[in-house]
């Protein structure tokens, strides 16, 4: 199978479109003819092996797997023994290492049906950003209805859902984001948007009982300004801060400090659990959410893709068609 493969960290200049044998799914697993895949930060990271903390999951030295990619939506292909939910034809979305490839393989509970209503290119922009930004506000957040939340960083992949899942909760959503992206952030759903190049979000005023930070590297005591006496602070992204912690650093102050202020100040470490990305299927089966895709690439033109995610202009997703 055709597959975009690497051997060694670094930009996207090390990975390849090359052949390399197709899986074959062992117990408790499925065989997904891939039709589609999402990128994401996380893809990057894998890619480049940095922040050098999270090489003691991607592999110490090198890789642990020579297969890019992890969001994915297509038809299953074969099932393993003791596969109960899936049969060969079956729709499905989610996420399992190796999905840039013509065929990709991973345990059932890593996926669920895909919605009828999406394409194959839409549901794969859905799994980790979807579930991220849910668990983000659900359960680190604790958002309930009536309540103030700003989502920094509300026009990207996980913002994107950030925005419409806050809305869904019954929130009053403040999106911060450039100029250029404020019309398509208010398209979906925010009651209010904020240019991070015009106006601070961080001066007191006004205050949010909930503040997701999904992009930047702003410095707690900054948020904190703009987080209500009670507040929660989720902080689940952040670029920069060095080869060896990332923006890791700020979520590591933040889960120090919580014990000992009124604020609550949470890091999370989002899973991919199958009841949430079953709770997104059926929003998204709903219409209260859908994905926002900006481009689409060829599954040849991978390393493009991740470039462009990198370059901060992506308005929601990007996605490689195979």
């Amino acid at each position: 199978m055709k597959a975009i493969v690497q051997d060694r960290y670094g930009s996207a200049d090390v990975v390849r479109f090359e052949d390399v044998p197709a899986p074959s799914p062992g117990d408790g697993e499925v065989l997904v003819r891939v039709h589609a895949a999402g990128v994401d930060q996380g893809v990057w990271h894998v890619m480049t092996g940095l922040p050098y903390l999270g090489r003691a999951a991607f592999g110490l030295r090198r890789p642990r797997r020579r297969v890019l990619g992890m969001d994915l939506a297509g038809r299953v292909e074969a099932v393993g023994p003791g596969v109960t939910r899936f049969r060969p034809g079956d729709e499905v979305f989610g996420s399992y290492a190796g999905a840039y490839a013509e065929y990709a393989c991973g345990p059932q509970g890593r996926f669920a049906p895909k919605p009828a209503r999406l394409t194959f290119e839409q549901a794969a922009a859905v799994p980790i950003s979807a579930v991220t930004a849910l668990q983000g506000l659900r359960d680190a957040g604790r958002v309930r209805p009536g309540q103030a939340v700003l989502v920094i960083g509300a026009a990207g992949g996980v913002g994107s859902f950030a925005v419409q899942l806050a809305k869904v909760l019954g929130a009053h959503v403040t999106g911060v984001c450039s100029g250029g992206k404020a019309e398509l952030v208010r398209s979906i759903g925010a009651d209010a948007v904020v240019d991070y190049a015009r106006e601070d979000i961080t001066d007191g005023n006004p205050r949010y009982d909930v503040i997701l930070d999904l992009a930047g590297n702003r410095p707690l005591r900054q948020l904190r300004r703009a987080l209500a006496p009670r507040g929660t602070l989720v902080i689940a992204g952040g670029e920069g801060g060095g080869r060896w912690l990332g923006g890791v650093d700020r979520q590591l102050r933040a889960h120090l400090l919580s014990p000992f202020t009124r604020q609550r100040l949470r890091a999370l470490m989002s899973l991919q659990r199958l009841d949430d990305l079953l709770l997104v299927r059926d929003l998204l089966e709903s219409g209260a959410v859908a994905p926002v895709i900006d481009r689409t690439y060829a599954l040849s033109e991978a390393p493009e893709a991740i470039r462009y995610l990198r370059s901060g202009h992506v308005r929601g997703k990007v996605v490689i068609t195979v």
